[in-house]
């Protein structure tokens, strides 16, 4: 380049940087997929070609920080207008983005679960031919060192707040991250961070900033540690800011009956025939409600109902998406529902023995005997559940709530063997809200024979009213 052009070139005036660094911490499993179809599964989770070590690509983290912050800012589907990601790239003359999100790898050899999935047919409730499929995840407690640098030539105001949103949702947990995020994986936070500040309009600093150890991975333990991105950057934002029109059901659940979610990997030679999902949480095995077992227990159930109601099932896709490998005649879309995995607490694994009866002479089918390993509750049994639905209408609120309420009553089994009366929950607690016109309800039941007490149970009722009149319309 000769000394003309560089006279001409449109150089940045930089005035300032600040590098961050934090600890990210998976609470769900989370799948990182490579894209490489030459595993021994379906989709395995990419990883470092140096130390085997996971690999979190930056590309991922900005993805999920840029959509959160424009989701925060200016609600779903809106027009982006932030600045701390650069320029669109349906932009002839885009800038590019301010902020650098290096890569990350994991601080261990990650251990890998194993999952499997299947699509059921909503009518003959079987699988599909051709519908299975198997994954790799990396175990909750797995972390991550990532770093961020920020440059800084103007706006310096507006990109500190943007750059607090998205590290505080980070934080907080409220940013997912790789693939099937809308079915419970990829649930994380960040422990701790450390905040390093130069201003290159002074020589010292950016003598300081030159001689920074940038490949150094992991926190710093010569310097300060904060548990608040905010207070790092002294910056505090004000809830009333987030612009996200959500739907939250957090629910409490016991078990009625047994419950088996069969899980795709046995513990070892000697484990039985078919045994319960368990997640590595904590450093040992619990048994889960999935997600995608939930999600598609529900889509089942709202098809049926609306199916009922005579009302055109498009009203399905807009809630549960469209795949559009599954269904070539819809048009992709991603689920507005979100059903994260709940933990089942103080559970009981039993092993119980089974034979297959051949139905014409009445007697036991040669070989088909098996044993299978479902959970038992008891009084102290718990279980979480948690529902996101972005951009709520009030008729989808309302075949939501009729959702809850047959899971409520056992009415609606979960998990495989419901025929033989597997599967049913009771509901203990649960709380609605709605967040933009921050209003919540509540609904309790002491007992399976006490009856229900709900906070405004009108309110409630008009949701339900709202999807008998978008049938009618």
């Amino acid at each position: 380049m000769n000394c003309e052009r560089l006279s001409i070139r449109n150089h940045r005036h930089v005035i300032e940087r600040i590098i961050i660094k934090g600890t990210l911490v998976l609470d769900t499993p989370t799948c990182l997929g490579s894209g490489d179809v030459e595993g021994d599964t379906d989709l395995v989770i990419l990883r470092d070609s140096v130390e085997d070590k996971a690999l979190l690509m930056g590309s991922s983290i900005a993805g999920a920080l840029r959509n959160y912050l424009r989701d925060y800012e200016y609600g779903y589907n809106a027009e982006e207008i932030c600045v701390l990601f650069g320029g669109q790239r349906s932009e002839e003359e885009g800038e590019q983005s301010p902020l650098i999100i290096n890569d990350a790898i994991s601080n261990t050899i990650p251990h890998v679960e194993l999952r499997d999935g299947v699509k059921i047919n909503s009518i003959t409730r079987t699988a599909e031919d051709g519908q299975k499929y198997d994954l790799e995840l990396l175990e909750a407690g797995t972390k991550f060192d990532i770093s961020f640098e920020l440059i800084i030539e103007n706006n310096r105001e507006k990109l500190i707040r943007e750059l607090v949103i998205v590290l505080q949702g980070l934080e907080s947990g409220k940013i997912p991250i790789g693939m099937k995020k809308q079915r419970g994986f990829g649930r994380c936070h960040v422990e701790e961070w450390q905040v390093w500040k130069f201003d290159l309009q002074k020589s010292d600093e950016r003598l300081d900033w030159l001689n920074f150890e940038h490949w150094k991975l992991g926190l710093f333990s010569s310097y300060p540690i904060h548990k608040s991105i905010e207070e790092a950057l002294g910056l505090f934002l004000d809830e009333k800011e987030d612009k996200r029109d959500r739907l939250t059901i957090h629910s409490t659940f016991t078990l009625a009956s047994p419950l088996l979610i069969r899980s795709g990997q046995a513990s070892s030679d000697k484990a039985p025939d078919v045994v319960h999902l368990k997640s590595r949480r904590n450093g040992e095995f619990q048994p889960v409600l999935s997600g995608t077992s939930l999600a598609g227990v529900l889509r089942h159930r709202a098809e049926r109902i609306v199916n009922t109601l005579q009302k055109n099932t498009s009203i399905i896709d807009e809630i549960f998406g469209v795949d559009f490998s599954k269904d070539k005649t819809k048009k992709a879309k991603v689920s507005r529902l979100i059903v994260h995995e709940s933990v089942i607490k103080k559970s009981n694994d039993l092993v119980q023995n089974r034979i297959a009866i051949d139905r014409f002479t009445g007697g036991a089918l040669h070989g088909a005997l098996f044993n299978e390993q479902p959970i038992f509750g008891s009084d102290k049994t718990e279980l979480k559940l948690e529902l996101e639905l972005r951009q709520p209408k009030p008729h989808e609120i309302g075949l939501l709530l009729l959702l809850i309420k047959d899971l409520w009553t056992g009415d609606l089994p979960v998990g495989g063997t419901s025929s033989i009366g597997r599967g049913r929950l009771q509901g203990k607690t649960a709380t609605i809200t709605l967040a933009l016109e921050n209003k919540s309800w509540n609904i309790t039941q002491a007992s399976e024979n006490e009856p229900l007490i709900i906070d405004n149970s009108e309110d409630l009722e008009k949701f339900v009213d709202a999807l008998n009149e978008e049938v009618a319309a």
